[in-house]
């Protein structure tokens, strides 16, 4: 059974058709890359799996379980976990505070715990810090812990994002352009740490990206959307060489 398996699922503004008849099946281990031009509707397709819309028509299972009409936070609570396109941590927290804030809703003490520091509380706040650690130091970043990521370079912030998502505990990990603004040399690491969490962790993961020598180098398959729809899907040799994707990128000879 497919962590995560949707199932034809489509979604309308209005009179824009932004998403249309996709479909996809991730597999633990598996590294799935989305890609097209802008307003091909990569991330509607996120949010629209991850609950922020819902979908007009389809499904979306995850481990099996029916999430097509539920809400985001009881999505992440099955093991849903995502970045965005735009970094979105707290200015004023430090890098461990931005990192425990996905804890929070995972941590299971009493009522009573929520107002003082009993046992219980106590050994799942010990729990989250360690829990912290472990995905800050696979991200590379468990040195910065009392840092304020405001400080720290834009590639740094990435991946404080990424141990953050990471903190839900996820099957799924979206990540929505995680090289979106990085240098060279912080792509060749980004893409090493994707690869790297996917062989470690087991995780399913999708990817939104523009850079597509990322894409290319580490996705097991290829989903290529233009105007909403579908135009190819397959390995990345297969992609690179389909006529409909090099139409949508490069136009068409008159």
């Amino acid at each position: 059974m497919a962590l995560l398996e949707v199932k034809n699922i489509y979604k309308s503004f209005g009179g824009v058709k932004a998403i249309q008849n996709f479909s996809i099946e991730v597999n633990a281990g598996e590294i799935h890359g989305i890609i097209g031009p802008n307003g091909a509707g990569k991330t509607t397709i996120f949010n629209t799996i991850s609950g922020v819309y819902t979908a007009d028509e389809g499904s979306v299972f995850l481990n099996g379980q029916d999430i097509t009409k539920m809400e985001q936070y009881k999505i992440t609570h099955l093991g849903m976990g995502r970045t965005f396109q735009n970094i979105r941590l707290f200015k004023g927290l430090t890098v461990e505070e931005n990192v425990m804030c996905a804890f929070d809703p995972r941590s299971s003490y009493s009522i009573l715990g929520g107002l003082l520091p009993t046992p219980g509380r106590k050994r799942e706040e010990k729990r989250g810090r360690e829990l912290c650690k472990k995905y800050l130091d696979i991200v590379g970043m468990a040195e910065y812990l009392t840092e304020k990521p405001e400080n720290l370079s834009y590639g740094m912030q990435r991946r404080i994002e990424i141990a953050r998502a990471l903190m839900c505990e996820p099957k799924i990990l979206l990540l929505d352009e995680p090289a979106a603004g990085l240098n060279p040399t912080e792509v060749a690491e980004l893409t090493e740490l994707i690869q790297r969490i996917s062989k470690e962790l087991g995780f399913g993961i999708m990817l939104i990206e523009h850079r597509l020598e990322l894409v290319m180098s580490i996705s097991h398959v290829i989903h290529v959307q233009n105007f909403g729809e579908t135009i190819a899907v397959g390995t990345p040799e297969e992609v690179q060489h389909n006529p409909a994707v090099i139409e949508a990128y490069l136009g068409k000879e008159e």
